[in-house]
C-alpha cells in the first residue's frame, strides 16, 4: 500500500467511509447474461471489512452513478448506512451525507477509481484510490491500495483506518478466542474490550 505521510493522521479522524462501486467494490466489469440481466462480482473480504467498520462505530456509504438491484441487495446484506445510486453529480450526494450526519470534510474517507470520483475526493479528509485507478485519481489520493478494484481494496482502506484509530486488535480478538462468538452476520455485535 502506498500512502502519504499525513494519511495516518487523516485516517485517525475518519467517522464515515464512502465507496464508489464499479471499479472499487467490483472489478469494474459489467457482466450481462443472455436475457440482459447484469451480474456484479463483490469481494467477501470487503464485506467482512465493512462489518468490522460498523462494529467499530464507523458509518458507511455508497455513492455511485449507476443503479442496480444487485448493489441494493449486497449493500443491504452488509447493512451499509447509506446507499445513493444514480448519482452522476456525486458532490450533491456528498453534501447531503455531510449535512445529515453533521460531519466535517476531515471526518470522511472516500475510495474511488475514476474521474467521476475526483470532485468528492478533493473535498474529503482522506481521499483514497484503488491500485488500478486512473492516474489523475491516484495523484490526489493520500492512500493507494495494493489491491485493484473488486479484489479487497475496500478492506485494505478499512484496515488502515481501524489500525490508525487503534481499534483493530480489539475487533479481531474474538476470532482468536475459541470460546467467543464471531457471528459476522451481526453488524453491531460487541467486540472484546
Amino acid at each position: 500500500m502506498e500512502f502519504k505521510h499525513e494519511a495516518l493522521e487523516k485516517a485517525a479522524r475518519v467517522r464515515l467511509l464512502i465507496f464508489d462501486v464499479d471499479g472499487v467494490l467490483t472489478d469494474g466489469g459489467i457482466y450481462m447474461g443472455a436475457e440482459g440481466e447484469v451480474f456484479k462480482p463483490f469481494n467477501c473480504k470487503d464485506g467482512l471489512g465493512v462489518t468490522l467498520a460498523h462494529r467499530a462505530g464507523l458509518l458507511t456509504a455508497i455513492i455511485t452513478g449507476r443503479t442496480s438491484v444487485q448493489l441494493s441487495r449486497r449493500a443491504g446484506e452488509l447493512h451499509i448506512t447509506e446507499i445513493l445510486q444514480g448519482q452522476m453529480d456525486k458532490r450533491a450526494a456528498y453534501r447531503g451525507l455531510k449535512e445529515k450526519y453533521g460531519l466535517k470534510d476531515e471526518e470522511i474517507a472516500y475510495l474511488g477509481d475514476d474521474l467521476i470520483d475526483l470532485p468528492v475526493m478533493l473535498q474529503v479528509g482522506l481521499p483514497a484510490a484503488v491500485a488500478d485507478a486512473r492516474p489523475e485519481v491516484r495523484e490526489i489520493a493520500a492512500l493507494v491500495t495494493e489491491a485493484v478494484g473488486g479484489h479487497g481494496a475496500a478492506r485494505e482502506l478499512i484496515e488502515f483506518i481501524l489500525k490508525s484509530q487503534g481499534r483493530w486488535q480489539a475487533l479481531i480478538a474474538p476470532f482468536y478466542d475459541t470460546e467467543a462468538s464471531c457471528d459476522v452476520a451481526q453488524p453491531n455485535a460487541s467486540v472484546a474490550q
